[in-house]
């Protein structure tokens, strides 16, 4: 796909993994978990595939100084939107889609993927969240949309009514944007936040401000959208994993 780059978050530590190595890099079945990643993204053929380093940076830029990855560096982890600002002057020339992701979602398919983004194309949106319906919502950003797709808003759980803490679906904090429309309104998200960081979910809202089209694309697979915070949470993707090439 000419017309799409992919943005790959792998900045963070992972502080509740308790280990020093970036969070990507933990391996999964003898493979770091950011290997599967990039691997689901090869099989777009976007014209670009840039990832996003910070912490303990030199290790993972070596280990793929080989792979058709470019790397942006986040100096400071000032949050998700922080990130991806850092990867515009890498599409200077690029005028398409855009699609953002991290790197500890290693189950995420190709197909899924393929999806979402036909979606985002097909309804000419400025932005796509991916969202999915899990069994127990849990601390997940809740997905209030209109019956059409549109994307109303996603609710942070902390800031939920009662009705919104019921809905199941869930932001997977995989999007498509549009990316005059992406680095437009990220220039605009602030730091007016319990952790004073700049959060791509905030452009969600400064884009629809601007009546421009934002859409919830949910995938039925909702295991493939699980991330990884804890060594727990490792185990049991790799169980999932090893379920899937049985």
């Amino acid at each position: 796909m000419k017309d799409l780059a992919v943005i790959i978050l792998a900045a963070g530590k992972g502080t509740r993994m308790k280990s020093d190595l970036p969070k990507v890099f933990h391996e999964i079945l003898g493979e770091p978990m950011l290997s599967y990643v990039i691997k689901a993204v090869k099989e777009l053929e976007p014209a670009k595939t840039l990832v996003v380093v910070g912490h303990m940076r030199e290790l993972i830029i070596n280990y793929y100084k080989d792979w058709a990855v470019e790397f942006v560096v986040q100096a400071e982890q000032l949050g998700t939107g922080h990130a991806v600002m850092q990867a515009e002057p890498f599409l200077k020339d690029f005028s398409g889609t855009v699609l953002v992701m991290a790197g500890d979602v290693p189950l995420l398919s190709a197909a899924t993927l393929k999806g979402l983004l036909a979606f985002h194309q097909q309804h000419r949106a400025a932005a796509t969240d991916l969202t999915a319906e899990l069994p127990e919502a849990g601390n997940y950003g809740r997905i209030i949309r209109q019956p059409n797709g549109e994307l109303v808003k996603i609710v942070e759980k902390k800031d939920a009514t009662p009705a919104e803490l019921a809905i199941k679906e869930i932001n997977t904090g995989t999007f498509c944007f549009a990316k005059a429309a992406l680095f437009a309104a990220l220039k605009e998200v602030k730091t007016e936040n319990a952790q004073k960081e700049y959060y791509l979910t905030d452009t969600i809202g400064i884009l629809r401000s601007k009546n421009l089209p934002v859409y919830a694309f949910k995938t039925d697979h909702y295991v493939e959208t699980l991330g990884i915070n804890t060594k727990d949470e490792l185990v049991e993707i790799e169980k999932l994993l090893l379920a899937r090439r049985k």
